[in-house]
């Protein structure tokens, strides 16, 4: 003991040294531009409400009071509060130990008086943190607590996606069901002319039936594109945590089309590791494992602590206070193994981030490409569609008129059916390649309605 009382002031000298390695933000080369873009800068894009470019009222509404009602998002919160509770834990919490016991009992033996006894002790003890382990395991959970902020706005863009996804599919639907329906009137005007000739013997009983199996493929349609919009509605009805039924007659009761927004930028590669909160999250991760690899290897080396006991029986009082050293010899190498083992999580850690970056600059140049695509797609196939629908007005007309066969007026239905079909579709894919831009960008991740802006750490309300 005397020896460690005299080397306590060179304890002293080396308590600045902190093992492992120092955080540094990690770089990777990224291109200048995305390809066949000639983009700016993004400046900050986290607070961007872009659902409102898409004029739909309702779709935001639901966002409002879906990011506040989400169970997905809650969890991620109380993910927030677990890391926030966590790091409170360490730092001189960590480091400083003790307790208190006192008993005070009544003592008699047969055919003696009885008597009290009292009893206290106090114990308390401090690591000294000569060589930064418990620094680095604060440093860890700090890390940790800025992984757990960014996942919540993980989980938020991810909520966001699934949403517009499927709220933009079931205005689809619900288009497909209307432009099916008038498909459906006008193969039934069809059919009663039709069978208003076959009465006057003008036509025959196989174009009754081509026409009226025609008009029954039209009808069969109906029940699967309902199918698909009522699943689309229980799937946001679950997002927003609410019941299924009124958000159903809610939605049934407006048809409103969405308006596709004619902004296309997609900023510069080198945004994504401000903006995107994925690749914010694996950084913290890195950060987090680093810090494990200076708490592994301070565990290699001694441990010195400060430790003093009072204790008190009944009138004696007695004390103890003393530096002492705790030294693994005969697991060393497992302590090193250890040390190894955490270093390959973090080089793991470091790869996984860098795999990241390079999927984000791979999601923002594939859906600003298919956005690009689908829009020429989307006008292209407007025109073709009301092109069709005129040439079959014409062809109804001379139908009537004996100009024009029975089975060229049906083909002409057809292909004008499948071409206000395909429109509509186009239509919604580049709806949902702009969202997913606007996703892959990192658009909205820190938005909340006003009413719960502050997302700063706090004690839930159940807990306090």
């Amino acid at each position: 003991m005397n020896q460690l009382i005299k080397i306590a002031p060179l304890m002293l000298l080396i308590s600045g040294c902190v093992v492992g390695p120092d955080w540094q933000t990690p770089e990777t080369a990224l291109p200048a531009q995305f390809v066949g873009q000639q983009n700016a800068s993004l400046h900050e894009v986290s607070e961007r409400e872009w659902w409102r470019e898409m004029n739909d009222p309702q779709l935001t509404a639901l966002i409002e009071r879906g990011l506040l009602q989400s169970l997905d998002l809650g969890a991620a919160l109380e993910q927030v509060y677990q890391a926030d509770a966590a790091l409170r834990a360490t730092g001189v919490n960590s480091a400083l130990d003790g307790s208190l016991a006192a008993d005070h009992t009544y003592t008699k033996s047969e055919g003696q008086s009885g008597s009290w006894a009292s009893n206290g002790s106090l114990s308390a003890g401090l690591v000294l943190d000569f060589f930064g382990g418990v620094r680095r395991e604060r440093e860890a959970a700090v890390a940790n607590l800025m992984a757990s902020e960014a996942n919540v706005e993980v989980e938020r863009l991810a909520w966001l996606a699934e949403l517009v996804s499927n709220y933009t599919n079931a205005r689809y639907y619900q288009q497909a069901m209307r432009l099916t329906e008038s498909t459906i009137d006008t193969r039934q005007e069809t059919l009663d002319i039709t069978e208003q000739e076959y009465n006057a013997g003008s036509s025959t009983s196989y174009n009754v039936a081509i026409v009226q199996a025609a008009l029954q493929s039209s009808q069969a349609e109906l029940p699967a594109y309902q199918a698909l919009y009522e699943a689309s509605v229980f799937a946001i009805a679950t997002l927003i945590n609410e019941p299924a039924g009124p958000l159903l007659a809610q939605l049934d009761g407006t048809q409103s089309a969405l308006q596709l927004p004619t902004t296309i930028d997609g900023g510069l590669p080198a945004d994504l590791l401000r903006n995107r909160p994925d690749l914010r999250y694996y950084q913290s991760v890195l950060h987090q494992q680093m810090a494990g690899v200076g708490v592994s290897e301070a565990a290699i080396y001694p441990s010195f602590s400060l430790d003093g006991v009072v204790s008190v029986t009944d009138s004696v009082t007695a004390w103890s206070f003393g530096p002492s050293l705790t030294l693994g010899l005969f697991n060393q190498g497992a302590l090193r193994a250890q040390r190894d083992q955490q270093m390959s999580v973090a080089r793991q850690a470091e790869i996984t981030w860098r795999s990241a970056v390079y999927a984000a600059v791979e999601d923002v140049q594939t859906t600003q490409s298919a956005l690009l695509q689908y829009r020429k797609q989307s006008a292209l196939l407007d025109q073709a569609a009301a092109s069709y629908d005129k040439a079959l007005q014409l062809g109804r007309t001379n139908f009537r008129a004996g100009a024009m066969t029975l089975l060229d007026l049906l083909d002409t239905d057809r292909s004008s059916a499948s071409a206000q079909i395909s429109a509509a579709s186009a239509h919604n894919n580049a709806l949902q390649s702009w969202a997913s831009l606007q996703i892959a960008l990192g658009a909205g991740a820190a938005y909340m309605p006003a009413i719960e802006a502050d997302l700063s750490v706090a004690e839930p309300d159940s807990l306090k």
